[in-house]
């Protein structure tokens, strides 16, 4: 389902980057359903030598940039320093056969075998790790023609998209691989569980907002407290919000 933005704004001081004052506010709205998650910033050690930073964020399912690329003119109405030297980047996820669809064909970052989305379902490793692998080559893309490294990104996402956030900024982010700026949840869910490891490392670095509504029928509320708890567990700087 595509969901439109609007102006309904929380803010959560999340991360510090230097020199540049961060800031970003996503808001996404369904019926009853309205979020917002705003990033604010101030000086830490972390520095860029051309000021540039950027936000990486991944659609949901059946979606495609399209439906999420008026950020990088919203955003900037409301915090005008989101419009300087911030670039910004939608991925596409490829076109998947989804179980769940009986094999459909539709835009997907993995396979879905449950429905709804709850603390139980089943996941697609292979699936998700190649999707975090596509995120990890666009981050690797930002350092090598535009000089912005991974800890002067944000990367969020939306449902299948906040899911593969989640693990590309902490699961995924192991040793001798530097941490993100900052992650963005909104109505996600926590995956690859079992295994799941954070290093101290990203956990200091990389804050995370995570908004969830609380009528979410599809990727279920009780994912929010459930992949909060985890990360919390973990060290991460979680600011939780529902709607």
């Amino acid at each position: 389902d595509k969901y439109c933005a609007q102006p309904t704004i929380a803010i959560a001081s999340m991360i510090s980057i230097k020199p540049l004052l961060f800031s970003a506010v996503i808001a996404t709205s369904r019926s009853t359903f309205l979020s917002a998650a705003a990033m604010s910033t101030s000086a830490t050690n972390q520095s860029c030598s051309n000021g540039k930073s950027a936000v990486v964020f991944l659609h949901g399912l059946g979606d495609t940039p399209a439906g999420w690329s008026s950020l990088q003119f919203q955003l900037p109405s409301i915090r005008k320093n989101l419009g300087e030297d911030v670039h910004y980047v939608f991925p596409p996820a490829p076109t998947i056969g989804l179980t769940i669809n009986g094999g459909m064909e539709m835009s997907g970052w993995f396979d879905l075998f449950d429905w709804p989305i709850g603390i139980s379902a089943k996941d697609d490793r292979d699936g998700k790790l190649a999707a975090v692998q596509q995120i990890e080559k666009t981050v690797e893309k930002l350092e090598k023609e535009m000089g912005i490294p991974p800890s002067r990104v944000v990367v969020g996402g939306f449902s299948q998209g906040g899911a593969v956030a989640l693990l590309a900024a902490y699961h995924r982010r192991q040793e001798g691989k530097s941490p993100f700026a900052g992650c963005v949840c909104l109505s996600g869910w926590l995956t690859l569980k079992d295994d799941l490891t954070v290093t101290e490392e990203v956990a200091k670095a990389t804050p995370l907002y995570w908004g969830h509504g609380k009528r979410d029928d599809k990727v279920l509320f009780e994912q929010q407290a459930h992949g909060v708890e985890k990360l919390r567990s973990l060290g991460v700087d979680v600011t939780d919000q529902s709607f």
